[in-house]
């Protein structure tokens, strides 16, 4: 996957340079074994996507409102709830294409926005781990729902999809207490076979970057920081700028292609939670190597998330006066367009994009 030494990050109030680096080649994939569990098909009629009554695009942009253009192109957009009323209660998981209406899609348990939903790159699979510390597939309109795991830690990884849509990574819990090994399962193998890693980290928020060779994680063994692993586990490089800068990681939300850049929430004292609700807002976009930043082509507006996407382009999320607007910006950090949000997605906001 090629990406451009260019300038591309977020913080408007903050400039620096990114420069592209290739991660290197991970070493021989460690043995597999075979679960004990055996998915199971869970017979579902299978339901058909409907566009949900309010979902109408809102007005167009004001100004530098533009399509896209054929060599770069808008994916996907999921979205979910910000946060949930209360606990117990279940949530619709929304698509978005621009020009097109949002559709509802399948119903989900609190617990799986708290953290842990995952969809693959080429939107047609969901994956998530439920109450009872079970992993389950299906495809994003609901249909196909098969268990394929136990005992998986639904707050740490909880279902990281690899780019070509067949491993999850998660990681297993561990009596009593302490920190559980991390596995890849192959959820096309006819036994979800798992490869585990031999590496033993304090670490959650998995992101892979598109190139399938590098794993951005969440270090918290007393620092809260940003580690990258190659796909079996051997660490890479820390990212520099948080320990002892004083800034600590929130919520990882997207990597670059090649793993040169990473697009996160830090603050300075790491302060209260709230509810676990994964919270999937954007101040930085870092240099994984330097953990410097740059701008992005905001106009002058409020940065709220950005999501790369598989060609290097960015899908970055910006609050446009009293709703958002999502640009389109290419790996040389220019803006190809800008399209505004339908009304009844403002107060959700995006878990992945896709192609």
């Amino acid at each position: 996957m090629a990406t451009s030494a260019a300038a591309l990050v977020l913080i408007a109030a903050a400039t620096g340079t990114a420069f592209a680096i290739r991660p290197n080649q991970s070493p021989n994939p460690l043995p597999a074994d075979t679960p004990s569990v055996t998915a199971t098909p869970t017979p579902s009629p299978t339901p058909t996507p409907s566009a949900t009554a309010g979902d109408t695009p809102g007005a167009p942009p004001s100004s530098e409102s533009s399509t896209n253009t054929p060599a770069v192109q808008f994916g996907k957009l999921f979205y979910g709830p910000v946060e949930l009323a209360r606990q117990g209660t279940t949530w619709d998981l929304r698509s978005w294409r621009p020009g097109g209406s949002p559709v509802r899609l399948l119903t989900l348990p609190d617990i799986a926005v708290r953290g842990n939903m995952g969809i693959s790159s080429d939107g047609h699979r969901a994956a998530w781990v439920d109450a009872d510390n079970e992993l389950f597939v299906a495809d994003a309109d609901g249909s196909d729902k098969q268990m394929v795991r136990t005992n998986v830690d639904p707050y740490c990884v909880g279902a990281a999809w690899s780019p070509d849509g067949r491993q999850l990574l998660f990681r297993e819990l561990q009596e009593p207490g302490g920190p559980g090994r991390f596995g890849l399962l192959d959820t096309r193998s006819p036994g979800k076979t798992v490869r585990w890693w031999t590496t033993k980290t304090e670490a959650c928020d998995a992101l892979w970057s598109a190139d399938g060779q590098t794993i951005a994680m969440t270090r918290y063994d007393g620092v809260s920081g940003v580690t990258l692993y190659g796909k079996d586990g051997t660490k890479k490089r820390d990212v520099p700028g948080f320990f002892p800068d004083g800034w600590s990681a929130v919520d990882l939300v997207s990597l670059s292609p090649d793993g040169s850049l990473i697009a996160l929430s830090r603050q300075k004292e790491r302060g209260d939670r709230g509810d676990g609700v994964r919270d999937l807002s954007v101040n930085a976009l870092l240099d994984t190597r330097t953990g410097e930043q740059v701008s992005l082509p905001l106009g002058g507006r409020k940065l709220r998330q950005v999501y790369f996407q598989a060609d290097g382009s960015m899908v970055v999320r910006v609050q446009d006066g009293s709703g958002y607007a999502v640009l389109l910006v290419d790996e040389d950090g220019e803006k190809v367009s800008e399209t505004a949000e339908p009304a009844s997605l403002k107060d959700m906001q995006v878990l992945a994009v896709t192609d």
